[in-house]
């Protein structure tokens, strides 16, 4: 990712690599291939049920029509897609043989092995929108046929091996739902290596929400609203939710849209909405031939068609910019930039520091190396990544613990006054007083914890509020 080498977290994992390395033999071997993973983007893997609009929101996100996003089951393995030239791609098989797919412009070739022996599709695309995130876009959590629904449990829910392989290293979770999320989709959502901070909630489809684009009710304003009570509900899965068009993303997003469809969607600025509503369901007589009405739900749905028609009059620059502007995308590819992929960075620094452990338990050079991953552990820039893995392991072991807040406010807070629950304005003294009451009463809980990871939680609670109360920062 960008500015990863000045970034002080990267810096201290670099230097305990090379330390590991400095150590020779086989280490040199393990070292190179953790470093591959510290300096490799973080990814980000798409999940929810069968027709969620994963694969459209990927062909937003990257800004092609890569993912496939027929009506029914699209999206049969895993796909991976990564910034990478020439554009290629490969399957990768359960017994990790690699076999090259012909691409074919828009979407891949046949694949080459039966989908049960398929570990994974990866996919490589020249595409700036995937440098810093790498996507993994997953099947549906449900499915139409039996052979699918057996092929997709196996994948995500059962042995979860195929995703296991591809994505059980993903560092932050996109979670797409249509209304309200069901207990399979949440009990998905738990096995994955993550915590609520590494996870966004997205409510799909916002453009035919409630009753849809025909009903009484706007449909967005609708989503927006919905999705704000779901962040309260969910709060402890996901660290928000965002209402998303996935089809005016799309469509807005991969130059899907043109002139001539323009000017066929501003032929419908003058009638009236129950004229309007009977040339869209009627295959008679009108201003568009089936063919161009049906093109034109494909491309902006009921909702654009409704809504965009009188921006259609300026063109279609302006129709795309209407689209992307409506569609939520801008709000959510945000939270992508900021905080989810502060906390995808954080994650994948943690999965490095226990790559480094399992090492010092496994090698026999275990005492050196113990004592590189210590050293590394124990520098303040690595504070960050040890709350975070102590919050995902706390949510396991014990969700309800008053530590959870706790290291959620640590993590979450943007300034020294938000990490100790004070508004922005506070002074420099009134934060480290009130980190020193916090101190006080996290040293007190040490004494009587529930759970192994509560105790190892606190430990670097203690730290925090430590520095916060003598340095005036985390």
């Amino acid at each position: 990712m960008s500015g990863m080498m000045s970034d002080p977290v990267h810096v201290v994992l670099d230097r305990g690599l090379r330390a590991l390395a400095s150590l020779g033999g086989d280490l040199v071997g393990h070292a190179n291939a953790i470093g591959s993973s510290l300096w490799a983007p973080p990814r980000l893997v798409v999940v929810g049920r069968l027709k969620a609009g994963k694969s459209t929101l990927v062909n937003a996100l990257i800004g092609a029509p890569v993912a496939e996003t027929a009506a029914l089951e699209a999206t049969r393995v895993v796909a991976v897609y990564s910034d990478g030239a020439p554009s290629r791609a490969e399957v990768v098989a359960l017994d990790g043989t690699r076999h090259p797919v012909p691409v074919v412009p828009g979407r891949t070739g046949a694949l080459p092995i039966p989908d049960e022996q398929i570990a994974y599709l990866h996919r490589w695309l020249p595409s700036a929108a995937i440098r810093d995130l790498t996507f993994i876009d997953t099947p549906g959590l449900a499915t139409l046929t039996t052979k699918n629904e057996a092929a997709t449990r196996r994948v995500l829910i059962d042995g979860f091996e195929q995703t296991r392989t591809a994505s059980v290293d993903a560092d932050a979770a996109v979670f797409l739902f249509d209304s309200t999320p069901r207990a399979d989709e949440l009990q998905f959502l738990k096995q994955l290596p993550l915590s609520p901070l590494n996870t966004l909630g997205v409510l799909s489809r916002a453009d035919s929400f409630g009753e849809g684009a025909l009903g009484r009710r706007d449909p967005l304003q609708h989503a927006v609203e919905h999705a704000a009570h779901m962040s309260r509900e969910l709060a402890q899965t996901v660290s928000t939710v965002v209402p998303i068009s996935g089809l005016m993303a799309q469509t807005s997003h991969t130059g899907a849209l043109g002139e001539v469809d323009a000017r066929a969607l501003a032929s419908l600025a003058g009638m009236g909405p129950l004229d309007l509503i009977d040339a869209l369901e009627s295959d008679g007589p009108g201003p568009l031939t089936p063919a161009v009405r049906d093109r034109l739900l494909d491309l902006v749905g009921e909702y654009g068609v409704l809504n965009g028609r009188q921006v259609a009059t300026r063109g279609a620059a302006a129709l795309n910019q209407w689209l992307a502007a409506n569609s939520g995308i801008d709000a959510l590819q945000q939270v992508l930039r900021t905080s989810l992929s502060e906390f995808a960075v954080l994650n994948r620094a943690r999965r490095v520091l226990d790559r480094v452990d399992q090492l010092a338990y496994t090698h026999p050079a275990r005492e050196p190396i113990r004592s590189i991953a210590y050293a590394m552990r124990s520098e303040p820039a690595m504070l960050r990544v040890g709350l975070l893995g102590d919050l995902q392991r706390l949510l396991v072991a014990d969700p309800r613990s008053p530590v959870v807040d706790e290291l959620r406010t640590l993590l979450t807070g943007r300034s020294p006054a938000a990490c100790v629950g004070l508004p922005p304005d506070a002074s420099i003294d009134h934060v480290r007083g009130h980190a020193r009451q916090r101190l006080a009463t996290a040293q007190g809980r040490a004494s009587a914890t529930m759970t192994a990871a509560e105790d190892a939680a606190l430990v670097d609670v203690i730290r925090a509020y430590t520095s916060l109360m003598t340095t005036g920062h985390l």
